[in-house]
């Protein structure tokens, strides 16, 4: 039986060809993070390249229309966009640590891809990005840039064309190519180690926030809020403050077209849909049929498009740690238009969601109670979704 990592989540449910590769990748990932030359060349590449620390943003306009204050952990200003850069700079670096010549991913929203390609492009290796026909026509701008950086984009065509089946094609081709491939996951998802070890990388959100917002306030927030798809922007700055149990985690799942119209992706919400099961090498919570098949989910957003969440947050809710909710399409294409138009900030559709719920949390909140929100991205490459969305609901 496939030993768990998180309570009775995680695990490696994967056929045995593969199960070589993880044991490799678990032992370098165990050696590198404690390695001092790694560690060194990695803080090097986040600060001088992909431009960490970000900084926190009070936003002081939404605070006054909210009537809290508000803040925001700018993950949008990293080069490439997004909080991706972290994960995929530090798996690229282990990947060349260990001797891999290519790497291989998957992507939704085309963050991680174009993450992934920026980094190899970086370290010298060779990358192609599977990606679902369906989020490369609505993802335009981030395929440019792949393959502007040197990357093969790779289109697939089966299944719902979303990122649950561009994972299945990466496994694939990494189960055929692992000897000189890595398998740069982008969320904390998958067989073990990958959970942990992206969210060891991502921790770094956190680690800045919690100082920063110590620096600023003298205290910590109320709460602090993420978007959650496969959820690593989440689990990143959930990781500095778990410890604090006076601030409430939360995390924001795509609604779609609400729960009731079974268009969606909320995971945790849909008590019918919703339960465990194992996807892509992973025990964890799948948006499944009665008869176990994978519910095609849907999400105005790409990169919250998916069937499953990461296993930890799932371990963080039994706990009672971490609380999760949802907001619609309309609900977050509305935060998205509201973001851009009081603070000049425009995000992504999945840090919209995220936003979204910020309204309606903000209702219970008083005057000086810190709402501490992670802006996993920026909204540049959802201009034309937004902005088709918003006018069909003039």
């Amino acid at each position: 039986m496939s030993r768990h990592q998180f309570g009775k989540y995680g695990g490696e449910f994967v056929p045995e060809t593969l199960m070589p590769a993880l044991k490799e990748l678990q032992a370098a990932f165990a050696r590198c993070k404690k390695d001092k030359k790694f560690n060194r060349e990695l803080n090097n590449l986040l600060c001088e390249y992909a431009g960490r620390p970000t900084p926190l943003t009070f936003s002081e306009n939404l605070s006054k229309k909210l009537g809290c204050k508000v803040y925001l952990k700018r993950e949008d200003l990293l080069h490439s966009g997004a909080h991706k850069i972290n994960n995929a700079l530090g798996q690229a670096l282990l990947a060349k640590y260990m001797g891999k010549e290519r790497i291989i991913a998957e992507t939704g929203a085309g963050q991680h891809g174009t993450a992934a390609a920026v980094a190899a492009a970086k370290l010298g290796m060779k990358c192609d990005i599977y990606m679902g026909e369906v989020d490369i026509e609505r993802q335009k701008p981030n395929v440019h840039r792949m393959r502007l950086c040197g990357a093969r984009v790779i289109p697939v065509a089966s299944g719902s064309k979303t990122l649950k089946d561009a994972i299945n094609e990466c496994l694939r081709d990494w189960t055929a190519s692992c000897e000189s491939t890595h398998y740069l996951l982008g969320s904390v998802l998958g067989p073990h180690p990958y959970p942990s070890m992206v969210a060891h990388f991502q921790s770094i959100i956190g680690k800045e926030a919690r100082k920063q917002i110590l620096a600023r306030e003298g205290r910590l927030p109320l709460a602090v809020i993420a978007c959650v798809g496969g959820g690593s922007n989440a689990i990143g700055i959930f990781k500095g403050f778990l410890k604090d149990k006076n601030v409430e985690l939360i995390g924001v799942e795509a609604g779609g077209m609400g729960i009731e119209s079974g268009k969606h992706a909320a995971r945790f919400a849909d008590k019918r849909l919703g339960r465990l099961g194992v996807l892509h090498g992973t025990m964890t919570y799948v948006l499944q049929d009665k008869f176990g098949q994978i519910f095609n989910t849907h999400s105005v957003s790409a990169g919250l498009d998916y069937s499953a969440v990461g296993p930890e947050h799932c371990l963080l809710r039994d706990l009672g740690r971490a609380k999760y909710a949802y907001a619609t399409d309309k609900e977050a294409l509305q935060a998205f238009k509201m973001l851009s138009e009081e603070e000049g900030i425009i995000p992504a559709l999945e840090s919209a969601h995220a936003v979204a719920y910020l309204l309606k949390f903000a209702r219970k909140c008083k005057k000086n109670d810190i709402v501490l929100l992670n802006l996993s991205g920026r909204g540049d490459k959802d201009f034309d979704t937004a902005m088709k969305e918003l006018e069909m609901e003039k």
